[in-house]
């Protein structure tokens, strides 16, 4: 009795074991990557200046300072502004666009050639017509904004499923009570996929210049 409990130990440290290292295996080539990058910093390879130990002491330097807070400020306030421009015209008009066709016949074309133009391509038009301002920086973001939340609105609520609206009529739903119970709630979660990956990029755009 005593061995077999031995045994059972044995295994689940094992099994333990196990499942540690497999968690630790995706860390592996970031941590090496870091590593490499260090050292060849270290020895002369690349400047020192843009080791990872220089960027750790220069992110203290600058949170010490105030700087980096003033900075992250400025960037959240950026995003956030964008968002909001952006975010609320991909909606209305994906929103618009889905459900009446006169609506799309009188704008996807257009905001789907927008959608296609490298949103970095537009960077020369925007400080021309805006300057180097905040309203130009402000403008990337939304513009970057709008086309993932217009593209999941859009096809969202094209692609409701027919049979849940059918339903709804049969119970005497009215349009309104159909857009507010069935198609809102069924395609609201998708229009912010890939918003905060599209955000950060554009953030990373617009403090460029």
């Amino acid at each position: 009795m005593q061995e077999a409990r031995e045994i059972a130990i044995t295994k689940n440290n094992k099994h333990g074991w196990h499942f540690n290292f497999h968690t630790l295996l995706p860390w592996i080539l970031p941590i090496s990557l870091v590593g490499l990058w260090q050292l060849s910093a270290s020895v002369g390879l690349m400047a020192s200046s843009v080791s990872p130990l220089a960027v750790i002491q220069d992110g203290i330097t600058l949170s010490q300072s105030g700087e980096l807070q003033a900075n992250i400020s400025i960037s959240l306030y950026r995003a956030s502004v964008g968002l909001v421009i952006g975010g609320s015209m991909g909606f209305i008009f994906g929103f618009l666009n889905g459900l009446f066709s006169v609506f799309r016949d009188i704008f996807d074309t257009s905001i789907q050639m927008l959608r296609n133009i490298p949103h970095l391509s537009l960077i020369p038009l925007v400080i021309i017509t805006f300057g180097i301002g905040e309203t130009a920086k402000i403008s990337l973001v939304a513009i970057g904004v709008m086309s993932p939340i217009y593209i999941n609105t859009f096809h969202g609520i094209r692609s409701v499923d027919r049979k849940l609206i059918e339903m709804g009529q049969s119970y005497g739903l009215t349009r309104w009570q159909l857009l507010t119970k069935i198609i809102i709630p069924r395609r609201f979660a998708n229009d912010f996929d890939g918003l905060a990956l599209r955000i950060g990029c554009y953030v990373d755009h617009i403090d460029c210049f």
